[in-house]
């Protein structure tokens, strides 16, 4: 157990170290994207759309924004880490060394979880610049957006580990991952879409993801709370399911 200890540690540690060395590239982005959505959307354009859902369209946008730089962060951290990792035949170490599998992932996961939850505060922090936030449930506000975050880290790493380029990293993120977000429910209520639509919407993930963690904040949701976490916990095991097969098997990783 001391040994499976000191490498997850290892691991760990070296992936924090990795995105707090260039911070100026991976904190502070996030950071100023998030900024303009709250001086666009929620100050110009909020004050003219009004009320959503019985808050000021600034509160409600809020804790979707706070999820959307979590997932991207998340998910970026772990798909470009590893990717360079196994570009520089690094991961080929871990893969002869005794390490258990689940211990490259957790390495890995951890590590793109951190950035996402730090990039999270600073964003939260921010926010408190144009609105008062208030916490409805703590709980479930921690609980949807760990998950969440655990979640798109193990995307990312899938995403690395079947991606041959520095191009097949993007493909993802640009054209499902940016789309699924921005159609997730981040800037409207589903309440608003016509029945076909709101169907529609609810075969997008993020839909549930972003619902529980608007939850923890306001108290209001479009989606039965059951509901949202039965998906998020799914896509977690199924993800980690996944990940785990690859590697174990090396698929992707042995030339």
């Amino acid at each position: 157990m001391s040994a499976n200890f000191i490498a997850l540690k290892s691991l760990l540690t070296k992936e924090i170290n990795r995105f707090t060395r260039i911070w100026l590239q991976t904190l502070v982005p996030p950071a100023v994207t998030m900024s303009l959505y709250f001086v666009i959307f929620g100050t110009l354009i909020g004050e003219r759309i009004g009320v959503m859902s019985g808050f000021s369209y600034m509160e409600f946008i809020v804790p979707g924004l706070i999820m959307m730089s979590v997932i991207t962060n998340s998910y970026s951290n772990v798909a470009s880490s590893f990717f360079s990792s196994k570009f520089q035949r690094n991961v080929e170490e871990l893969l002869v060394a005794p390490v258990p599998t689940w211990i490259i992932i957790a390495g890995y996961v951890g590590g793109g979880v951190t950035r996402g939850l730090l990039v999270g505060c600073i964003v939260t922090v921010l926010s408190l610049c144009f609105v008062d936030l208030q916490v409805s449930n703590f709980g479930v506000l921690i609980i949807s957006v760990l998950f969440t975050s655990i979640l798109f880290s193990l995307g990312g790493l899938i995403n690395a580990i079947l991606a041959r380029n520095y191009d097949d990293i993007s493909i993802i993120p640009n054209f499902v991952l940016t789309p699924l977000t921005y159609l997730g429910g981040v800037f409207y209520s589903l309440s608003l879409l016509p029945e076909f639509w709101q169907d529609v919407s609810k075969a997008n993930p993020i839909v549930y993801m972003i619902n529980t963690f608007r939850y923890g904040f306001l108290g209001v949701t479009d989606i039965p709370l059951i509901y949202s976490f039965s998906i998020i916990f799914l896509f977690v095991a199924t993800f980690y399911g996944v990940a785990h097969w690859m590697i174990s098997r090396g698929i992707g990783l042995r030339s």
